[in-house]
């Protein structure tokens, strides 16, 4: 059923101790989601709303204001879309080696292998949507302070990845092998790449530009790329994001004038869309899903859809196809 693959944003189900340093002051108050994927999750409890792989996890944050996500490393691409709220990424194992602010629509794909962790700065409740690659992204590198202060919370983070909670009653397996800190030479391996490298990683909301050879376009109708490994073909050129690591799949931002429509046509990649501003109205043969603004949505491949903006205010969405080349689609 079509229900079975739209996630509302008001049925996100979150996972407040996620983490190890779910417990850390500061740290204490966000939530965590896994929509699409496994995610990276450390608590086995963490609820997954839609777990069949796509090739690449969605996940999402919601943190208050002041409430910030330590200093961390991940093994594959790691990007964020302020959906809501004003943030600060924050680079270095200690947090002293550079940051960026980002507002509503913004995008960074942040490399891998490096320190991050990140700030609601706002002064509202906000949201940031994560994609993550691949269907297993791996394990979580924390910075050593974040042991130390996990340790003085109850929280304890086992070889492989599993976090025992202490504080809800859960106990450390007899012969359990505890996750150590990252010593001096990882943390060098580790190191955040310059100022200037880092710069083009980040694209501001403003910034994007339509793509007129996209086969969406039409009038009303902007498709405007944001990551593209390489050339695809669907007419895009790679970029204006590319990284020197890999993605494993395309983002692009979607935007529809009110009443504005795209016509019914087929994809051969999993695509996802995610709801930045406005009402899309998607009609399948399935059936039709309206989805508004934090909601997500994934198309069965193979499935005919076809969207159109049913607000006032148009449609602002953000969709990530999977592959580093999306073919193009098929009119129906």
């Amino acid at each position: 059923m079509l229900t079975d693959r739209l996630i509302r944003y008001a049925d996100l189900i979150p996972c407040r101790n996620a983490f190890v340093d779910s417990r850390t002051p500061g740290s204490d108050a966000k939530e965590n989601f896994t929509l699409i994927g496994p995610g990276v999750s450390e608590n086995p409890n963490q609820h997954v709303h839609i777990p069949e792989a796509h090739g690449f996890n969605i996940g999402g944050a919601r943190q208050p204001p002041g409430c910030l996500n330590s200093q961390h490393s991940h093994e594959t691409a790691e990007v964020f879309i302020v959906h809501k709220g004003r943030w600060r990424m924050i680079f270095g194992v200690n947090a002293d080696e550079g940051d960026v602010v980002m507002e509503e629509g913004d995008t960074i794909s942040i490399p891998t292998h490096m320190y991050r962790g990140f700030e609601n700065i706002g002064t509202e409740t906000g949201f940031l949507f994560a994609v993550l690659g691949r269907d297993n992204p791996g394990k979580v590198t924390w910075a050593p302070r974040v042991f130390e202060l996990a340790q003085q919370y109850g929280l304890v983070l086992l070889e492989g990845g599993r976090l025992v909670d202490t504080t809800v009653g859960e106990s450390v397996p007899a012969n359990a092998v505890l996750q150590q800190p990252p010593g001096p030479e990882q943390i060098a391996a580790l190191a955040t790449p310059p100022a200037d490298r880092l710069q083009g990683c980040v694209i501001k909301a403003g910034d994007l530009r339509a793509n007129p050879h996209s086969p969406l376009a039409r009038e009303g109708v902007e498709e405007l790329p944001i990551i593209g490994p390489a050339s695809t073909g669907d007419g895009f050129e790679p970029g204006p994001l590319i990284g020197w690591w890999p993605h494993g799949f395309n983002l692009r931002a979607l935007r529809l004038e009110s009443g504005a429509s795209v016509p019914s046509h087929v994809r051969d990649e999993e695509e996802v869309i995610f709801v930045h501003r406005g009402v899309l109205q998607i009609t399948t043969p399935e059936g039709e899903v309206i989805l508004g603004p934090g909601d997500t949505f994934t198309t069965p491949k193979g499935l005919a859809r076809s969207f159109r903006a049913s607000s006032s205010n148009g449609v602002a969405a953000y969709v990530v196809r999977g592959g580093d080349a999306p073919a193009a689609p098929r009119f129906l």
